[in-house]
């Protein structure tokens, strides 16, 4: 039994943008089994921390939380695929801003809820107490919160960002066949789908970052105010730049300020390349290297500080 014309043609689209899914698909498992051995080789090392990393992250996992964002994620980034925006060809650009966006955030939105669950309120209702009283010390015990609150949001990455390539991959083909285009070729949806891939890595830097300031404040003050804090870290963050050059010109104290903010806040913007990354601009290596240095210095320092803050907390 012959195929239709129109049989051919759909199985040919989708026959292109599914091939080279092989490599999101291999990226995923890839990245998954990165994970699987930086907590083995925490488990040498550290087999405690592992332990309460383990806890939190299972904790963080059965919340129904978790499954809302990644349900909430799938249905957005669908309806983003399906929404016409009426860019004159630039849809693909569209689909790569807003599904960046959408992963960061949710994301962040994980980090700071499972801060508040897994240690304010723990604190609060004095189970930390009874997880003080074995042979845990304080600093280990934020240490592994913290990397237990890191592990499902690198899941949620994982998982989201895969199925968001796939759809910017599906959106190549599909805009093509809508505006009776020719036929994009299985490399140009590749090609397309990993332009968003440096977005994803400084969207979960972003997010770990959100999580240990998070972490920190969460050793003092309750779930509200915690995340009422860190949403106004989040804005404020990403305004450091517009901050520092409002001040150009003013006073001393003005100019004192602004700079007081760049130096405290996380300078957020560095994470934010939604733009560059949906205009097809080269986000390179070297950026996400020192981007990377950046992380690793500010979430060093929120660790010292959740340190101190939690070293003499009134646990009784």
């Amino acid at each position: 039994m012959s195929l239709s014309g129109v049989e051919m043609a759909l199985f040919g689209a989708v026959s292109i943008w599914i091939r080279p899914l092989w490599v999101v698909g291999a990226g995923m498992v890839a990245a998954l089994a990165v994970m699987l051995l930086l907590l083995y080789v925490l488990g040498l090392f550290a087999p405690k921390v592992l332990a309460i990393a383990r806890t939190t992250a299972k904790e963080a996992m059965y919340q129904p939380l978790f499954y809302l964002i990644l349900l909430i994620g799938v249905v957005a980034l669908l309806i983003f695929l399906f929404l016409p925006y009426n860019t004159f060809g630039e849809d693909v650009k569209m689909v790569k801003s807003e599904g960046l966006t959408l992963i960061k955030i949710l994301a962040v939105i994980l980090a700071v809820w499972t801060a508040s669950v897994s240690i304010a309120d723990e604190i609060e209702g004095r189970t930390a107490l009874t997880l003080l009283s074995k042979p845990i010390g304080r600093r280990r015990l934020i240490f592994g919160k913290f990397l237990g609150i890191v592990i499902p949001v690198a899941i949620v990455f994982i998982l989201l960002g895969s199925f968001f390539l796939a759809t910017v991959s599906y959106k190549v083909s599909y805009d093509a066949r809508e505006s009776a285009r020719e036929a994009p070729t299985a490399e140009e949806c590749f090609n397309e789908s990993m332009r968003v891939v440096p977005g994803l890595t400084l969207g979960f830097m972003e997010a770990v970052v959100l999580a240990s300031v998070s972490v920190a404040i969460s050793t003092r003050l309750p779930m509200m105010a915690n995340m009422i804090i860190c949403t106004s870290i989040y804005v404020l963050g990403h305004l450091v730049p517009m901050l520092v050059n409002s001040t150009v010109g003013n006073n001393d104290f003005v100019r004192f300020a602004g700079d007081f903010s760049a130096a405290v806040l996380p300078v957020l913007d560095h994470f934010t390349m939604e733009t560059a990354i949906s205009t097809d601009q080269v986000v390179s290596g070297t950026y996400l290297m020192w981007t990377g240095v950046y992380s690793l210095i500010y979430c060093l320092v929120a660790m010292l500080l959740a340190f101190l803050l939690f070293e003499d907390r009134d646990l009784a």
